[in-house]
């Protein structure tokens, strides 16, 4: 299940819970200032290509003023750091079994879309069908396979 690190007055994030709306993929929103815990932020780190470069905005209010070099910190004092402080997560995060992306950007989420349905999407030449976003190599043309 594909989990999205949100807060509530993130433009970006309303945006991304609008794409998977309508792509038909289910999430679970998780609001990074009442549900963030150890095991997610650590998941997060696990997933991330960069390590807290991915995950953290360096031009946080707290990171900037308190002059704080995240990459000083051990893990533990990491996590604790970003519990504490949640509002240095770049938002939004987004995150499956395999994998993690922040920030709305429509061609990078799109690894999200389930595999068959973007095979069937690749290989479907009838962009105008009425099923082409749901289709999972089932309709294509607008008729059954």
């Amino acid at each position: 299940m594909i989990k999205l690190y949100v807060s509530p007055s993130c433009s970006s994030c309303r945006k991304v819970k609008k794409w998977f709306d309508e792509q038909h993929i289910p999430y679970v929103e998780k609001n990074i200032f009442q549900s963030l815990n150890e095991e997610e932020l650590r998941d997060m780190l696990n997933k991330s290509l960069n390590g807290t470069e991915d995950i953290i905005s360096t031009r946080s209010k707290i990171i900037k003023e308190q002059n704080i070099n995240i990459d000083d910190m051990s893990i533990s004092e990491f996590v604790k750091f970003v519990k504490e402080n949640p509002s240095v997560l770049k938002r939004p995060i987004m995150v499956d079994d395999r994998r993690l992306q922040t920030g709305y950007d429509e061609d990078e989420i799109s690894v999200f879309i389930p595999k068959a349905r973007r095979i069937a999407m690749e290989s479907c030449n009838a962009k105008e069908c009425p099923k082409y976003q749901e289709c999972e190599a089932k309709i294509c043309d607008g008729e059954e396979k």
